[in-house]
């Protein structure tokens, strides 16, 4: 872009008063002076593309279209509020881009808002956090209106295509507060994360319940299938009553395997403290064991050591083991990924970050929102396959052949 020789005498005339680097890049220095200048030169350029003739060109005569002078607009940028003139044509056919219609705010500061509210900030706090930084700026509705603007990207997320076979879910939810009918009420999130042919982790989308239950989670299993899920191999879940059922009513050939670290808590709850050390070193020969039958012999351990005096801390394990023994079926490079669903709760502890100071979400749409801004931001994060991947791949292949083959590229 070429500056006109006004624009060049101003900025002489303005470079005179720069004396240091504030009174260069300051909210009132020398490039803030130049901003809304630069903007506009650019916005004339938009039109004279769009009319196809330079300003007092004879090809613009009975062309048609031609210039009708400007409309003032005030946008919010980095640097305070910015008075720019947009330029008109004869028919109303020009739309510009660099400032679109109805925008009040610069791509700067849109994505400046966007990743201040993913980290956890609430409109407020954004707003006053801008107006310390760049004087009077951006209203709190203002930055809600701002976040409101990815609610389609967010929506196109959650409604996109998935792989047609994921090796690993893990299926999990926390639980936040939420405004809903004029009572802040305990609501599940619903959180599901898959590893694909690839080894790479995905997000494969949010919900929102009341409260956690199997038959929500058959309507989210649902939603996957809907969505291209053909397959899963291993589904690694809490102990929540009615998930494997759930599970197996829309992957019936998935297999499910119970957090191990959800069964300790479980079952040492109903464990005194001053034994809790002594039954944890028993417990770990059972999930630590080579084999299933090591592991089922460990159990008989335990229960001749400790049923008498704990007998339902014993229970909880043998009334869940069909589905907490699942990984021992498997090689070491696969144990190690589906024996906890600590690959989700990895994810949670990053909501929770953002989530932590929030007394109550004013509505469901602003904790979806949220959650996700700031789930794009761990994503970006994920630039690797799990460890030891091509192992797992090639166990999968000879064990499952029939179920992978067509799928692999």
């Amino acid at each position: 872009m070429e500056f006109t020789d006004a624009q060049l005498e101003k900025l002489k005339q303005l470079a005179k008063n720069v004396h240091s680097l504030n009174d260069l890049l300051g909210k009132d220095g020398l490039i803030t002076a130049m901003t809304a200048d630069i903007i506009n030169s650019l916005l004339e350029s938009e039109r004279d593309i769009h009319l196809g003739y330079p300003p007092h060109a004879v090809e613009g005569h009975h062309s048609g279209n031609s210039r009708n002078g400007y409309s003032k607009k005030t946008v919010q940028s980095p640097r305070g509020p910015m008075e720019l003139k947009i330029p008109r044509d004869r028919d109303g056919s020009f739309t510009p881009q660099l400032v679109p219609p109805h925008s009040r705010v610069l791509d700067g500061v849109e994505e400046q808002v966007l990743s201040l509210y993913a980290a956890g900030m609430s409109t407020r706090d954004i707003s006053e956090q801008l107006e310390r930084l760049y004087g009077p700026s951006i209203s709190p509705s203002m930055v809600s209106q701002i976040t409101d603007s990815m609610l389609p990207r967010m929506q196109e997320w959650q409604n996109r295509m998935l792989d047609p076979v994921y090796v690993f879910v893990f299926l999990d939810a926390i639980h936040l507060k939420v405004r809903r009918e004029g009572r802040v009420q305990n609501t599940a999130v619903y959180t599901c994360l898959g590893v694909n042919l690839d080894g790479e982790k995905q997000l494969l989308g949010l919900w929102i319940g009341e409260a956690e239950g199997a038959r929500f989670w058959q309507s989210v299993l649902t939603d996957l299938s809907n969505r291209g899920v053909v397959d899963i191999f291993v589904a690694c879940v809490d102990g929540l009553a009615g998930f494997p059922e759930a599970i197996a009513s829309i992957f019936p050939k998935t297999q499910v395997q119970e957090c191990i670290i959800h069964a300790i808590r479980r079952s040492i709850k109903y464990v005194p403290w001053n034994d809790q050390r002594a039954f944890m070193a028993d417990l770990k020969q059972v999930y630590k064991a080579a084999t299933e039958e090591a592991a089922l012999c460990a159990l008989d351990e335990l229960e001749h050591s400790w049923g008498k005096r704990y007998p339902q801390a014993i229970a909880t394990w043998r009334n869940h083991w069909p589905y907490l023994s699942t990984f021992f079926a498997y090689p070491e490079c696969i144990r190690r990924v589906i024996y906890t669903t600590n690959a989700v709760e990895a994810v949670h502890r990053q909501m929770r970050k953002v989530t932590k100071t929030k007394g109550a979400f004013p509505n469901q749409e602003s904790a979806l929102k949220q959650l996700f801004l700031n789930l794009e931001l761990v994503a970006k994060k994920w630039t690797m396959t799990l460890p030891k991947w091509k192992e797992v791949l090639n166990y999968l292949v000879v064990s499952h052949r029939e179920r992978i083959e067509s799928y692999l590229t």
